[in-house]
């Protein structure tokens, strides 16, 4: 079973997430950037969903320090943010992020995502 890191701090979007994915991936979680990169260090996911605004280190900042990582460069990070403003996704990008979805979340778009990402859930 393929393992997706969610990095969130929002408990609503956190629990949307896990309803959706909980079924089909193994899950593992932060609610800040300091301890996602910790938990990427150690789980080694197969993918990881950013939120860009994040307590202690932010997704940007976060994504950076992953992407610079040896071993944890391969991994593929999707960006979740409310940041849906012109060149945002831009940004996301030039941080280091693969792929890239606005909140609130369209699930349909997740799913290709994932399945772009990791080529089906198992």
């Amino acid at each position: 079973m393929k393992k997706i890191l969610i990095v969130e701090d929002n408990e609503l979007n956190l629990d949307l997430l896990v309803q959706l994915l909980e079924d089909d991936y193994e899950l593992v979680t932060a609610d800040n950037g300091a301890d996602g990169i910790k938990i990427a260090e150690q789980e080694r996911p197969d993918l990881i969903l950013m939120d860009m605004s994040l307590p202690v280190i932010d997704g940007w900042e976060a994504t950076r320090r992953i992407k610079a990582k040896n071993g944890l460069t391969h991994i593929p990070i999707i960006a979740l943010t409310a940041h849906a403003m012109s060149g945002d996704e831009e940004k996301a990008k030039a941080a280091g992020c693969d792929g890239y979805l606005a909140k609130p979340l369209n699930e349909d778009l997740l799913f290709e995502k994932l399945d772009k990402f990791l080529g089906g859930a198992k």
